[in-house]
C-alpha cells in the first residue's frame, strides 16, 4: 500500500503543479514565442461513445471448422508465387486465410506473415499491421524478423509512457513550491475491511454500487492449511466499504466458489464453482436465485452448452443480460485460457458458446472479462497482447458496428510490474475496482480501487493527434506531453512525444483540457483546449541555442532601479520553472547597462539587478543559489556602439544563459 500511495500522491502533485505554468513570452536574439496549435474547427456534437471504426479482419470460420487446409489453393498459391506474379497471389492467398479455423492461427502462422507482407507491398499498411499482430499474438516460433517488420510500421503511431520514475524526479523538486492536500476519498489497496492476509480478487459491484462482491481465500481449514475459495461481500455506507461478510450457505460450500456477477434487478447470481459432483468440467458457472425471505437458492449449472469439461469460470453479463462472457481453457482454444460468449435464444436458453477470435485472445492466457454496465466495453486480463507492462496487464477492447476493436492497455497508472486482474468500475465511470499482485509476490492478490485514469475510462475515445516541429527546420522534435483535464480531475499518463514528432492521446468529449508540452530544448508550452470532437494540432516553437545568450523583451528595469516589475515575472517565472523541470541544469545571469553616467555606479546597478533576479527565481523554486550564477557587467560589454538612444536601449539589457550539464 505504502508504495502505491506514495506514487499516487506524486501523480497528484504533478498535476497540480503543471497548472501553475505560465506561458512563455517573447525573447530577443532568439524568439521562444511558440506558434500556437491551430485547432480543426470541430462543431460542438454529441458526446462521443465509441471510437472510430477500424479495420478488422473477418474469420467467418472459427467457430464452425478446428482447421482449414486445401492443398490445391496452396499449390497454385506457392507456384505464383515462385513466378513472382504477387497481383495473382493476394486475392488467393486472402481467400484461403479468410478460411482459417482455430488451430490454423498456430499451424499456418507463415500464412499470416507472407499476406501481410503482400499487402504492405501493395502499399496496405494497416492491414499488414493487422496481420503482423496476429502473427505476433499467436506465433510458435521465432518471430523476431516479423517483429522488426511490425516495430518498424508501428514506432509512430504507438505509445511511448513516460516511466513512472519520471513522476518522481519532478515531484521532488516541486514540493517546495506547491502544498499537497490529497483529494478524499481516494482509495488504494481497499485495506483490511475488505482484504486479507490471503488472496483477495475477483471484485463486482451492483448496479447502483451499493454491494461489492467479492472472492477470497481466507476460508482455511485442516492441518494442511488448505484454502477454500469462497464468495463474500461489502455494502458501501457513506462511501465506506463495511467489513466485509461471507455469502454463507448455499452459495458458498465444502467446494470452491468465486468470481461471480449479478443481475441489474439483484435477484441472479452467476458465479463459478469447482469440483462439484454436477459439474461438467473443474469449474463450471452457476446461477442461483434469490429467494422471497432473503437467501439464495434454486442453484443450477448452466449446462453443456456453457460448460465444457474443463475450467469455465469469471462471468460478465452485457447490459441487456442477453450476452455472457466467461474465461475457459477448454480444448479448442487459442492458448492457456481463452474468452468466450453465450447468448440466450428465443426460447431463453444460452446458445452453444463460441470463441471471441484471434484479436482478443492470444497463445498466451486471456481471463476476467468483464462488460461496463452502460457501454460496449470489454475489458479483460491478458498476458499475450503486444504491449504490456507486467505479466498480466488489463486491456480494453470497444465493440464497434457489431466488431470487436484492437484491445488497449489501460496505461502503466494501473498496470504495473506484476498482475492485474478482475477488473471492474463503478456505474458513474468514477472508480475503478481491480485484484493486482507485487512483482516480488504474484500469487498474494489484494483489491485495490482509486479513481479511474483516462487510459481506462469508456469515454476516452475523442482523439487529440498532433505534431511538434521546430519553427526554423520544420523537424520533428523530442518533448514529454502532459494533458490535464479541468473539468473532471481525471489523470492521464504523460507521453513521449513519437520518433516523427507525432503524438496522439483518447480524451473525453466535451471537455476542458490543458496541453503541456515540456523539453530540455524549449520552454514549455501550455494550450488550453476545449475539445468537441477528433481534433488535430500542430505545433511549433523554437529551439534553446545554448551557445547564445537570451535577452527577453521584457526584462526592463526603471531608470537607475533594481526592483522586479510585474511585467518581468511571467518571463522570470517561465525560466524559473525551466530550472526546475532540469535539476541538473545551471543558469547565468549577466546584467549590462549603457555607457551613460558613472561608470562605477552602472558597475553596482548592473550587479544589483542581476541579484535581484537570482533572489526572485531562487525564492519562486527554491532551488538553491549554487545553481544560478549573477554577474553585473555594467558598460563593458556593449553589443552596440550608442550613437543613438535605441543603441542604448539594446546595450540596457539582462542576458540569460542556460548551461547544460556534461554528459
Amino acid at each position: 500500500m505504502g508504495k502505491i500511495a506514495s506514487l499516487m500522491k506524486r501523480l497528484f502533485l504533478l498535476v497540480f503543479f503543471l497548472l501553475t505554468l505560465l506561458r512563455p513570452a517573447m525573447v530577443q536574439g532568439q524568439q521562444f514565442n511558440p506558434i500556437q496549435p491551430e485547432e480543426s474547427e470541430a462543431k460542438f456534437n454529441i458526446q462521443k461513445t465509441q471510437p472510430s471504426p477500424e479495420l478488422q479482419l473477418d474469420f467467418p470460420n472459427l467457430n464452425k471448422i478446428p482447421y482449414y487446409h486445401d492443398r490445391k489453393q496452396l499449390s497454385l498459391i506457392q507456384r505464383l508465387e515462385k513466378r513472382k506474379q504477387y497481383n495473382k497471389v493476394l486475392p488467393l492467398l486472402e481467400k484461403y486465410v479468410n478460411n482459417f479455423g482455430v488451430q490454423n492461427f498456430y499451424k499456418d502462422t507463415d500464412l499470416l506473415w507472407r499476406l501481410g507482407q503482400l499487402h504492405e507491398r501493395h502499399g496496405n499498411v494497416e492491414k499488414a499491421k493487422a496481420l503482423y499482430r496476429l502473427v505476433l499474438k499467436h506465433h510458435r516460433s521465432d518471430v523476431s524478423e516479423i517483429k522488426s517488420y511490425y516495430d518498424s510500421l508501428d514506432q509512430n503511431t504507438q505509445d511511448y509512457y513516460v516511466p513512472l520514475d519520471y513522476y518522481y524526479e519532478l515531484v521532488e523538486y516541486r514540493k517546495s513550491i506547491v502544498s499537497y492536500q490529497p483529494p478524499k476519498g481516494v482509495y488504494l489497496n481497499m485495506g483490511n475491511a475488505i482484504n486479507s492476509p490471503y488472496a483477495d480478487y475477483g471484485p463486482t459491484l451492483s448496479g447502483e454500487n451499493e454491494l461489492l462482491i467479492f472472492t477470497s481465500k481466507r476460508n482455511v481449514k485442516g492441518l494442511q492449511n488448505r484454502a477454500n475459495e469462497d464468495l463474500y461481500y461489502s455494502k458501501q455506507n457513506n462511501g465506506f466499504w463495511a467489513e466485509a461478510q461471507s455469502f454463507g450457505k448455499p452459495i458458498n460450500s465444502i467446494y470452491n466458489e468465486g468470481s461471480a456477477c449479478l443481475s441489474r434487478d439483484g435477484k441472479t447470481l452467476y458465479f463459478a464453482r469447482c469440483e462439484a459432483p454436477d459439474s461438467y468440467g473443474n469449474c463450471d458457472i452457476y446461477i442461483a436465485t434469490l429467494q422471497d425471505d432473503g437467501t439464495w437458492g434454486d442453484i443450477k449449472n448452466l449446462g453443456a452448452n456453457v460448460n465444457s469439461r474443463a475450467w469455465d469460470s469469471q462471468p460478465t453479463l452485457s447490459k441487456q443480460e442477453d450476452t455472457l462472457y466467461f474465461a475457459s481453457d477448454r480444448l479448442g482454444g487459442f492458448g492457456l485460457s481463452d474468452i468466450y460468449y453465450t447468448y440466450k435464444t428465443k426460447s431463453g436458453s444460452w446458445a452453444p458458446a463460441q470463441n471471441m477470435g484471434p484479436v482478443i485472445n492470444t497463445r498466451e492466457s486471456e481471463v476476467s472479462p468483464y462488460l461496463h454496465p452502460k457501454f460496449q466495453v470489454l475489458y479483460f486480463s491478458s498476458r499475450g497482447q503486444l504491449y504490456n507492462f507486467g505479466d498480466f496487464d488489463i486491456y480494453k477492447t470497444y465493440l464497434v458496428q457489431g466488431k470487436w476493436q484492437e484491445p488497449r492497455n489501460i496505461g502503466p497508472l494501473v498496470n504495473g510490474r506484476g498482475s492485474e486482474y478482475y477488473f471492474a468500475i463503478d456505474a458513474a465511470s468514477e472508480n475503478l475496482y481491480y485484484a493486482r499482485s507485487e512483482a516480488d509476490d504474484i500469487k498474494n492478490l489484494d483489491l485495490y480501487s482509486f479513481p479511474l485514469p483516462m487510459e481506462a475510462h469508456p469515454l476516452a475515445v475523442t482523439k487529440v493527434e498532433g505534431t511538434l516541429t521546430d519553427s526554423i527546420t520544420h523537424k520533428p522534435l523530442s518533448a514529454v506531453i502532459s494533458i490535464i483535464d479541468m473539468d473532471n480531475g481525471i489523470e492521464i499518463s504523460s507521453k513521449y512525444v513519437r520518433p516523427d514528432g507525432s503524438f496522439e492521446f483518447s480524451l473525453i468529449d466535451n471537455t476542458r483540457y490543458m496541453i503541456l508540452i515540456q523539453s530540455p530544448d524549449f520552454f514549455t508550452i501550455e494550450r488550453e483546449l476545449e475539445l468537441r470532437g477528433d481534433t488535430s494540432l500542430d505545433v511549433m516553437t523554437s529551439v534553446i541555442d545554448y551557445s547564445i545568450p537570451m535577452v527577453f523583451q521584457n526584462i526592463e528595469f526603471e531608470p537607475n532601479q533594481s526592483n522586479i516589475t510585474p511585467e518581468m515575472e511571467p518571463i522570470l517565472d517561465e525560466v524559473a520553472y525551466f530550472m526546475i523541470d532540469h535539476p541538473t541544469y545551471r543558469l547565468e545571469i549577466a546584467g549590462h547597462t549603457d555607457s551613460a553616467g558613472d561608470p562605477d555606479f552602472n558597475l553596482s546597478l548592473s550587479q544589483d539587478r542581476a541579484d535581484a533576479i537570482k533572489r526572485y527565481i531562487d525564492r519562486k523554486v527554491n532551488i538553491g543559489g549554487e545553481r544560478i550564477d549573477a554577474v553585473g557587467y555594467g558598460s563593458s560589454k556593449p553589443i552596440r556602439e550608442e550613437q543613438t538612444e535605441e543603441d542604448r536601449r539594446i546595450n540596457r539589457r539582462v542576458e540569460f544563459k542556460i548551461i547544460k550539464p556534461r554528459k
